[in-house]
């Protein structure tokens, strides 16, 4: 039997790639630029702690939140009206968070930004799987997507520093305007129109209980990692959860549910989330770190800071260009199951790190980590969208970035609370000398041993904070420790369920047959629903409709 070759990309599709790149890269640098522009609308709008936790806060909760539900939407009025849709209300809703004159408005702004943030991931790479129909070029054209959220974070506090020193705080928010008014632009000329042939309504209760799922969820885990263990994050994740398991089983009655649940059954889909899940978990856990040793250990300033992740940029950037090159030799088990064990080793770097050393293992590790970790977000991001009918792409994209949105904020979480708990048992005895409150202080943050210090005299403030400056260093080597081991055990199972995607991933017809033969390979071993796999029909296209050119 002899198929016929899917059509190759041309010059439109590739140009066409950029510009869905740059909203791509942006949605993540207004995560990051705000955080610098903290300290000078604080000073113009006086906002409450807690309204200023609202402003930080809203936008990634909503985006969380919002992702499936606008991700399904696009499938079903079509992913580039709903980009173009998205792209417009960001634009207006940037503006107005910009010229914001009171705490509530930029709350409700960033909330707007926040939604239409969650319009704009998944129907950007929804799009890249219906443009970029050979596996090859849809393997390179995801890879550069994922490359522009890796530049948009690292570009981001450069970007937003340069503001701030120049003009006021709420020009940090004027950078997204130029980026959609291009989008709207040039995107007709450049983007084809994909819906599916599915027409039927978006079911609001399912995007009711997702909202009523992911926003408690996070908010306990972002909680949970900024002040500890207390009854009211643990409840709203309880509920939660509570609210995600009648999703679940809402989606497995209704004939037309937000996402298919059945994907899951598929490992190349299901194992694929978890080792990207596993990465950001890990990578999110430790940045948090990394940022803190260079500025509050080493003494760096928050742009020379900046600067010095640039390495571990670049060498995400290359791992994200070499994977799809390699995977034409390579199986993506093997390729994604190498790359999380170099940034295994990678991570074991961090253990080298003492204070008042150098930088060089840190800053090396990391670089390593990224260039490590870049195949399983290049590669995993493909199969997970090469595993899902075409008539799907928007939602399995969007439960792509749900995945990694959660697994950033348990990594926050997590290995942020481990990492203070060896600080705070470290820091148990304080050196002799120093005051209760300023002990107390000490034994909080790191941060609040510097500050503390700086009103004590020389003899006590000086053995504090080396001895604070030690015990955060110990806390870095126990996260690294346990991050490392993570990330080992994720890449042993990729190497194993994934195993059978011969090399070209992404091609759907591959990770079906790869499901097939995990489910005949595997024993029948009582209790394990990943044995039970459904085998995902392989993709056509005419699941979707190709609407004109506007």
């Amino acid at each position: 039997m002899t198929t016929t070759a899917p059509p190759r990309a041309g010059s439109r599709e590739w140009i066409g790639l950029a510009v869905l790149a740059l909203p791509a890269m942006l949605v993540v640098m207004d995560l990051t630029v705000l955080h610098l522009a903290v300290p000078h609308l604080s000073a113009d709008l006086q906002p409450s702690s807690t309204q200023l936790l609202w402003i930080t806060d809203i936008y990634g909760f909503l985006i969380a939140g919002f992702l499936i539900t606008m991700g399904s939407l696009g499938d079903r009025i079509g992913r580039r009206r709903l980009l173009f849709m998205g792209g417009a209300a960001f634009a207006v809703a940037s503006v107005l968070a910009a010229y914001s004159t009171s705490p509530e408005m930029l709350i409700a702004t960033r909330a707007l930004l926040g939604i239409a943030g969650a319009t704009l991931m998944p129907s950007t790479l929804s799009l890249i799987r219906n443009m970029f129909l050979d596996s090859r070029q849809r393997t390179t054209a995801i890879s550069i997507w994922a490359m522009s959220f890796m530049v948009g974070g690292s570009i981001g506090p450069l970007v937003g520093g340069a503001l701030l020193e120049n003009f006021w705080w709420g020009s940090v928010f004027l950078v997204g305007v130029p980026v959609m008014v291009l989008l709207l632009v040039v995107g007709p000329f450049l983007l084809p129109e994909y819906r599916s042939t599915n027409t039927a309504r978006l079911d609001l209760v399912s995007a009711l209980l997702l909202l009523a799922t992911a926003l408690p969820v996070i908010y306990g885990i972002k909680e949970l990692a900024k002040d500890g263990w207390s009854p009211v994050p643990v409840a709203a994740i309880v509920a939660g959860v509570a609210a995600g398991v009648v999703f679940l089983r809402r989606q497995r009655t209704l004939d037309d549910p937000l996402i298919d649940v059945k994907l899951f059954r598929n490992p190349a889909f299901s194992v694929s989330l978890a080792a990207m899940t596993a990465a950001t978990f890990v990578m999110m856990g430790l940045n948090l770190f990394i940022m803190q040793y260079l500025q509050l250990v080493h003494g760096l300033s928050p742009w020379r800071t900046g600067l010095w992740v640039l390495p571990m940029t670049a060498a995400g950037i290359i791992g994200m260009m070499l994977a799809p090159t390699l995977v034409r030799w390579i199986r993506p088990a093997f390729l994604i199951s190498a790359g999380l064990f170099i940034g295994a080793v990678g991570i074991a770097l961090f253990v080298q790190v003492e204070e008042g050393s150098g930088i060089a293992p840190l800053i090396v590790g990391a670089a390593i980590m990224a260039g490590g970790f870049s195949p399983a977000a290049a590669l995993g991001i493909d199969l997970v969208i090469g595993a899902a009918p075409p008539d799907s792409a928007g939602a399995a994209s969007a439960v792509s970035e749900t995945s990694q949105e959660f697994g950033g904020a348990l990594g926050l979480a997590i290995l942020g609370s481990i990492g203070t708990a060896v600080y705070r048992n470290q820091l148990a005895d304080v050196p002799a000398g120093t005051p209760g409150p300023a002990a107390d202080a000490a034994r909080d943050t790191l941060a609040g041993a510097l500050v503390t210090a700086e009103n004590l005299p020389a003899e006590v403030a000086v053995p504090l904070v080396n001895a604070a400056q030690a015990a955060f260093t110990q806390g870095l080597h126990m996260t690294a420790i346990t991050g490392s081991a993570l990330v080992a055990i994720a890449a042993s199972f990729a190497a194993i369920l994934l195993r059978h995607i011969r090399p070209y991933a992404g091609h759907s017809e591959e990770v079906a047959s790869a499901a097939e033969h995990v489910a005949s390979a595997a024993p029948a071993l009582p209790d394990t629903p990943v044995l039970e796999v459904d085998v995902i029909p392989a993709p056509s296209r005419t699941g979707d409709t190709v609407a004109e050119r506007s």
